[in-house]
């Protein structure tokens, strides 16, 4: 059942001006400052402090030195090869031919450290402009990102199916962060597994061979090696493929990381996962030892791939020290077990 209602036909209404004018006159307001009940504390802004452009004396002393023994090893070459000479044609010619491969291999060497450095720094510019894509979501940057990675990957044969669907896939996203982490899910995210294993294999070498090595001597020197052997191994699985030179600048860079970050403090439960109630009550005090070590190769490792790595890593999709342990510790308890 439905019901009529009454509409009202529209009408005009015209206002009364005398009405719509307002007597009341307008409120002013004023705002008085109000004084502080204490005074404040005024901190005094430290001057701007100028870059010193003094020379740096160490800097020079070692050039000028290095500069010297060049120039006397090389008056000692000339004169053990014409002293050569002097007493036989063939013996003169002899100490040349050597001179000159002694030479060659002294300028093979240093182009070879030279190329080092230059590709470590050029992971350092990856990491920048893709640090700056990914913060501001800036397409030169982004841009800058993604050419070098595929320079850097272009060459190999891990890499080139990769690229392959990289290419296909790159100009249909439009944002720049989106890009550079399309990129990284390619070319870099397979990377990762491989650091994995790499760092677990040095890990655990480490704490094997510590177990049982006799001397202290001998494990500064074993554990120094391995942590080394793992810094170029890692550097080059990401495209620095360092020299020595370059090794231990990344060396220096790896431990400013761990020093920024506090990654070298170990905690009780790191340790706990090996021996479960302490070291004393389960284990000896060398396998300790060897745990231990273990832990903090597999700590170097993971700064070093942080170091390493092209386009930096979200920080939720950080692999944690704990799971490096936890594969440390199973390995040592399938060991003792073995035993």
């Amino acid at each position: 059942m439905t019901t009529k209602t009454d509409h009202r036909a529209p009408q005009a209404f015209k206002l009364d001006p005398e009405l719509t004018k307002s007597k009341a006159k307008p409120t002013k307001i004023e705002f008085t400052a109000q004084e502080p009940e204490q005074e404040l504390a005024t901190i005094p802004v430290p001057p701007e402090q100028r870059v010193s452009r003094r020379p740096r004396w160490g800097f020079i002393l070692i050039s000028a030195l290095a500069t010297l023994f060049a120039l006397w090893l090389g008056l000692s070459v000339e004169q053990i090869v014409e002293s050569f000479f002097l007493k036989s044609a063939f013996m003169g010619y002899v100490a040349l031919t050597v001179a000159s491969v002694a030479g060659f291999s002294a300028l093979a060497i240093i182009f070879r450290e030279i190329l080092g450095l230059v590709r470590l720094r050029r992971l350092e510019h990856l990491q920048l402009n893709a640090s700056h894509a990914i913060n501001q979501d800036d397409t030169a940057s982004a841009d800058a990102a993604i050419s070098g990675l595929k320079n850097l990957y272009a060459n190999r044969p891990d890499a080139a199916w990769n690229l392959k669907n990289l290419d296909l896939h790159t100009h249909d996203i439009m944002d720049p962060r989106d890009r550079v982490r399309l990129a990284e899910r390619y070319l870099v995210d397979p990377l990762d597994e491989v650091a994995h294993r790499i760092i677990a294999k040095r890990a655990r070498r480490v704490t094997l061979l510590t177990t049982v090595t006799p001397a202290a001597a001998l494990d500064m020197l074993f554990v120094g090696a391995q942590n080394l052997s793992m810094l170029r191994e890692i550097a080059s699985l990401y495209g620095g493929r360092p020299s020595t030179l370059a090794t231990f600048r990344l060396a220096r860079m790896v431990v400013t990381h761990l020093a920024v970050a506090g990654g070298l403090a170990l905690s009780d439960n790191f340790i706990h996962l090996f021996v479960g109630k302490g070291i004393l009550g389960r284990l000896s005090a060398r396998f300790g030892e060897g745990a231990v070590n273990g832990i903090l190769t597999a700590r170097i490792g993971l700064a070093a791939r942080e170091v390493c790595r092209p386009i930096p890593q979200e920080q939720s999709k950080r692999e944690k020290l704990s799971s490096l342990v936890k594969e440390l510790a199973n390995f040592n308890n399938q060991t003792k077990s073995e035993n």
